[in-house]
C-alpha cells in the first residue's frame, strides 16, 4: 500500500529535519520516512515526508506536494517547486498523461488542454473539450497565456519538448503557474510506462486508485509471462513520405511489447544513435535487409496514418511485395489511438500474442490491430 517503505532513507537528506507538522501552521523543515515503491519506473522517484508530504524528483526536478489543509515548510531548498492539493485547473500539455489521469477519475482537475477536441482519440477528453468544460490553451511553443492566467491554472504538466522552448515555461513560471515536466517516454519497459499512473494519483490525491488500475493492468499480461517464446519474428514500422523506414531501436517499449507477446523484434540490435528518440529513420534497403523474412509486420499508424488494405500499403512501398509477412498475409496496422491510450497497451501485448499463437485472428478478438487485406 501507499505507505508502505521500500527502504528507509537517511535523516538528514534535506537540511534541518525537524518532523514535519500535520496540522496547517507552516513548519520549518522535512522529514523523509520512506521511499515510494515503484516496480518498474525509473524516471522518477517519490519520497514520503512526514505530515502527508510527498517529494517527487525528475531528472533532478523536484516538487513537493502539500497535503491541503497544510503548508509548505519554511525553509524548503530554493530549488523545490511546492505543488498545493487540492491540485486544481490543469494545464494539460503532454497528451500521454490524459489517459492515466482520465483512469483514476481525476478528468474533473484538468480546464486547459494544449491539444484540440478534433486531435483527441479519448472519448472523456474529446467530450470534456466539446462540451466546454476544458478549454484549449495553445500548444506546448505557443500558450494561450490570458486563458491560462484566467482559468487560475493550479499545474502545467508539460512533457521534454518544452525544453525546445525554454522561454514559455519560463514565462509560466514568472506567471506563478508551476511547470512539471513528465518524462514517461523516457521509460524502456511498457509497465514503467504505465506506473506514471502513481505519479498522477499521488497529486491528485487518488493514490489508492491508481494503485488499483496498475496492479490490474499488470494482471491482465501475468498469464503471458509463463509462456514459452512462440518462435515468431515481427518489425513494428512506418514508411514516410520520404521513402525512408521509421523503425523502433532495440531497447524501445515497443520492442519490449513484443518480446512480452512471444514474439522476437527483427530489429533488436539496433542501438541508440546518440538522441533519446525512440524511432530512426533508416533507409529502404535496410529495412528490406532486416525486415524481408519476417513473420509478422505492424504498421505504426500514429506517423503517417491508417492503412486498410495490402494495396495502400504496397502503394506506399512496392517492394514490400516480396517480404515474406506480405506473401503469407500477416500484416497488421495499429490504431491511431494507441499512444494516447496509455493505460491499455496490455491489450496490444495480448493483440501481439494472439497474432503470433493463432495466426489469423478476427479482427474483433483484436483492440489496436487491424488485419490488412
Amino acid at each position: 500500500m501507499r505507505r508502505a517503505a521500500a527502504f528507509a532513507l537517511p535523516a538528514l537528506l534535506l537540511a534541518g529535519c525537524a518532523a514535519a507538522s500535520q496540522a496547517p501552521a507552516q513548519t520549518d523543515a522535512l522529514t523523509i520516512e520512506n521511499r515510494y515503491p515503484l516496480e518498474y519506473a525509473k524516471q522518477f522517484t517519490v519520497d514520503v515526508c512526514a505530515g502527508g508530504y510527498d517529494l517527487i524528483t525528475i531528472d533532478g526536478s523536484r516538487y513537493l506536494v502539500v497535503p491541503e489543509g497544510a503548508a509548505a515548510p519554511a525553509n524548503l531548498d530554493a530549488d523545490i517547486t511546492v505543488l498545493q492539493q487540492p491540485i486544481r485547473n490543469i494545464y494539460l500539455v503532454s497528451s500521454s498523461a490524459m489517459d492515466p489521469i482520465i483512469s483514476i477519475g481525476g478528468l474533473g482537475a484538468v480546464a486547459l488542454s494544449g491539444t484540440q477536441a478534433e486531435n483527441w482519440y479519448l472519448d472523456a477528453a474529446r467530450t470534456a473539450m466539446e462540451q466546454g468544460e476544458i478549454a484549449y490553451a495553445g500548444k506546448y511553443s505557443a500558450p494561450d497565456y490570458e486563458t491560462i492566467l484566467s482559468a487560475d491554472c493550479g499545474l502545467a504538466i508539460e512533457n521534454t519538448m518544452i525544453y525546445h522552448t525554454p522561454e514559455v515555461k519560463e514565462q509560466l513560471e514568472k506567471f506563478g503557474v508551476p511547470v512539471l515536466v513528465e518524462r514517461s517516454s523516457y521509460e524502456s519497459d511498457p509497465l514503467a510506462r504505465m506506473e506514471w499512473v502513481k505519479l498522477y494519483g499521488i497529486l491528485l490525491g487518488r493514490t489508492e486508485e491508481a494503485e488499483r488500475i496498475f496492479d490490474d493492468a499488470v494482471q491482465r499480461i501475468a498469464p503471458l509471462l509463463d509462456e514459452k517464446p512462440t518462435g515468431k519474428t515481427a518489425a513494428f514500422f512506418s514508411i514516410t513520405s520520404n521513402n525512408l523506414a521509421t523503425v523502433r531501436k532495440g531497447g524501445d517499449y515497443v520492442a519490449k511489447m513484443i518480446g512480452l507477446a512471444g514474439g522476437s523484434y527483427v530489429f533488436a540490435d539496433l542501438t541508440d544513435s546518440g538522441n533519446n528518440l525512440a524511432t530512426v529513420n533508416i533507409s529502404l534497403e535496410d529495412f528490406y535487409a532486416g525486415a524481408r523474412d519476417a513473420d509478422v509486420l505492424f504498421y505504426n499508424s500514429t506517423i503517417e496514418g491508417e492503412l486498410r488494405t495490402m494495396d495502400e500499403l504496397l502503394a506506399k512501398c512496392p517492394m514490400l511485395a516480396d517480404f515474406k509477412a506480405v506473401q503469407s498475409g500477416s500484416v497488421w496496422c495499429t490504431s491511431q489511438s494507441l499512444f494516447q491510450q496509455s493505460m491499455e497497451l496490455p491489450e496490444l501485448i495480448l493483440d501481439m500474442n494472439r497474432v503470433f499463437t493463432e495466426d489469423d485472428p478476427d479482427d474483433s478478438e483484436l483492440t489496436f490491430l487491424t488485419k490488412l487485406h
